[in-house]
């Protein structure tokens, strides 16, 4: 039998980072994904670094939000440091345009709202946020900027980790599909592959996104769901959009300040099962929304086209910690936040596997929230 000191289910972003974590703290890591690592939610993300809660449902995450967007420069370091390869990392800041109803009053809310949260968030002049990006709206009717905000080349960026990962000694596995949890009584001492094959640790870290639920032994400590986003990449040879500019609708995140500029939008919200599928009616939407905020968009030639399946919870919070089943730790459910909260997360359960203990209160996060009759579906955008 095949044995580590860590066996990580999942190589995305969430499990590529715990994977190099615990390798910098010397440990024998394997990581088993059930197709080619990075190829999923971590690869269809926007790249967004916002820890602003997009739903009064995601308050209660803003404080593990704020500490792993100030843990983000020492980690794209160290990942690019052992990698070699950069992550398109851009520290710019996110200006929202608002353009229906009483825009005051929402532009009024929008900064109490940061504001109370422990967040940065400035109004603008109209003329101000077109001068900072030209390529605004003449239709805005207000604006703020979020000066702390920040994004990154998710897929340059998931890739660097599991290089990274791989230079500090992680084995990464693809092609390993996960069927079963080993036991030995009331402990987790492994996990049995879809192939038959046995491979033991003290620890398993359950890192599988919205497949994580269809581990028999585990779906009652993460009952995952998949939520469907579809995204656009857009390439302009208009002026150059800076950073991200969002509105209620839509965002759009720059990856690259080139002529011509690639642009990625997005994104849907879809209650769609585990189908994978972009349709005419949710590119619609997003190209009209596109063209709202940045109109100079219009023209812009359509590069590519993809959708993703987050990892959706019953109350959009993500699932981490231990369970109680002994040496089964879970690090799932990061819904449209797998990117952001990456470095947290990684720290975390490092903490957790080697100490026992953590730096931050992560219990509203945990997995025994939800009990054994643990189950929901995660309400989407209207």
């Amino acid at each position: 039998m095949n044995t580590c000191d860590v066996l990580i289910v999942g190589g995305g972003i969430i499990g590529g980072s715990i994977a190099f974590e615990l390798a910098c703290r010397k440990l024998n890591v394997v990581v088993l994904d059930r197709q080619q690592p990075g190829q999923e939610a971590s690869w269809a993300a926007a790249g967004m670094l916002s820890p602003a809660p997009d739903t009064p449902a995601a308050i209660p995450l803003v404080p593990l939000a704020r500490a792993s967007l100030a843990l983000y420069p020492q980690f794209i370091s160290a990942v690019e440091e052992a990698s070699g390869f950069e992550t398109g990392y851009r520290a710019e800041g996110t200006l929202e345009a608002l353009f229906h109803g009483d825009a005051e009053r929402e532009l009024s809310t929008l900064v109490a709202l940061h504001h109370g949260l422990g967040l940065a968030c400035e109004p603008l002049p109209l003329e101000e946020a077109r001068e900072m990006e030209p390529m605004l709206g003449r239709e805005m009717n207000a604006a703020a900027f979020l000066p702390d905000e920040a994004s990154v080349d998710n897929r340059a960026l998931t890739s660097a980790v599991l290089a990274a990962a791989q230079a500090a000694g992680v084995t990464l596995r693809a092609g390993a599909e996960v069927a079963s949890l080993l036991r030995d009584g009331a402990s987790c001492v492994g996990v049995k592959t879809s192939a038959g094959e046995a491979i033991s640790a003290p620890r398993v870290v359950l890192a599988a996104g919205c497949w994580s639920a269809l581990l028999p032994e585990a779906a009652q400590f993460a009952p995952t769901l998949p939520v469907r986003g579809q995204m656009i990449a857009l390439r302009h040879t208009g002026k150059t959009i800076r950073r991200v500019l969002r509105s209620a609708y839509v965002y759009l995140v720059p990856r690259d300040d080139g002529r011509p500029q690639k642009i990625v939008a997005g994104s849907t919200l879809e209650n769609a099962g585990y189908e994978k599928r972009v349709t005419s009616g949710g590119l619609g939407k997003i190209l009209s929304a596109v063209n709202e905020l940045a109109p100079g968009l219009a023209d812009a030639e359509v590069v590519e086209t993809w959708c993703g399946l987050r990892p959706g919870t019953p109350d959009q919070l993500p699932i981490l910690g231990p369970t109680e089943i002994e040496g089964l730790v879970i690090a799932t459910g990061h819904y449209r936040n797998g990117i952001l909260l990456a470095p947290v997360t990684a720290k975390l359960i490092a903490e957790w596997i080697v100490e026992r203990r953590t730096s931050l209160d992560w219990t509203r996060f945990s997995p025994l929230r939800f009990g054994r009759s643990g189950s929901g579906r995660v309400a989407t955008a209207p």
